[in-house]
């Protein structure tokens, strides 16, 4: 009998542990449960966060418009101000103009290649010690036809050959990170390429205001990128204040006749990061800002 008591009483003993343990496990589900959901909710309103961030960029630039027309590194759109306090979290972000990088899309117009683009982009690869080759890959990737361009060209015919196969584009990049399927633009070439490209979605004037020394040295004939960094260095003591301004305080032997430049911008990056309660959300938005007009999204990416 007493042997019986003590298995009854051992049964009893592993039947409480197995729902102590059951319990637990549903404590736990719930608690997962319960903070996943958290997670979700923060990151949503991150999210709305972030978009209210992007239509502050906007305001800014609409404001800017009406300020005047020239574009500069002086303005307080150009300004990275330091994270803003919201509502249980921060937001932090900066803004970026696109017309002062080399245009990747001016490489073609109406599907044909442009000569002196494609020479300009050339020039910019050897300034960046990278090869030469990837200006014909990429002229082949945004042009309308399919014959394939000399030295490091690419067409259909190679991109057939890959794992998985795919064809050119033939059509100008929405995104620089479109790159990456490009022949020859692996990740590296990507990296030391980025701070110098933007994709538009037109051929562009380049802002000779915001340009950096290695993308004015490309553009311009005669620089060199000593002299460019003397320009920048000179701009930022006092901007250019029109075409007629810049070229003026060119140095001997450089020219802008070929150049298509300009001291203002339409075209805009912004950038934003949020953090909010335990989330974080991010976004980078494409602006175009016509005259005296508020400032369209052409494209966001978010996470």
């Amino acid at each position: 009998m007493n042997k019986q008591h003590g298995v009854a009483i051992v049964m009893a003993m592993g039947v409480v542990a197995l729902a102590a343990m059951a319990a637990t496990a549903i404590m736990v589900s719930q608690s997962t449960w319960a903070r996943q959901r958290q997670l979700e909710s923060e990151h949503a309103q991150a999210l709305l966060i972030v978009q209210a961030g992007v239509d502050w960029v906007r305001a800014v630039l609409a404001d800017d418009k009406r300020r005047g027309n020239v574009d500069h590194l002086g303005e307080p759109w150009a300004l990275r101000l330091p994270p803003m306090p919201v509502d249980n979290g921060e937001l932090a972000g900066h803004i970026e103009d696109q017309q002062g990088a080399f245009n990747v899309n001016g490489l073609a117009r109406d599907g044909k290649i442009d000569l002196a683009q494609l020479e300009r982009f050339k020039r910019l690869l050897n300034l960046l010690d990278l090869p030469g080759e990837l200006a014909a890959s990429l002229a082949d990737w945004i042009d309308s036809d399919r014959e394939t361009q000399p030295q490091g060209g690419a067409e259909d015919a190679y991109y057939l050959s890959l794992d998985p196969p795919h064809l050119a584009a033939n059509r100008l990049l929405l995104d620089v990170e479109e790159l990456a399927q490009v022949r020859g633009f692996d990740a590296g070439v990507r990296a030391r390429l980025e701070p110098f490209l933007s994709a538009l979605p037109a051929a562009t004037e380049l802002n000779v205001n915001t340009a950096s020394a290695e993308v004015l040295a490309a553009t311009l004939e005669g620089l060199d990128l000593a002299a460019a960094r003397d320009l920048v260095a000179s701009r930022e003591r006092t901007y250019f204040r029109d075409v007629a301004d810049f070229t003026a305080r060119l140095p001997k032997g450089a020219s802008a006749d070929n150049a298509s430049i300009s001291v203002s911008s339409a075209y805009f990056m912004a950038t934003m990061r949020v953090n909010f309660g335990d989330a974080q959300a991010s976004g980078v938005a494409l602006l175009a800002r016509p005259d005296s007009k508020w400032p369209k999204i052409l494209w966001c990416k978010t996470s």
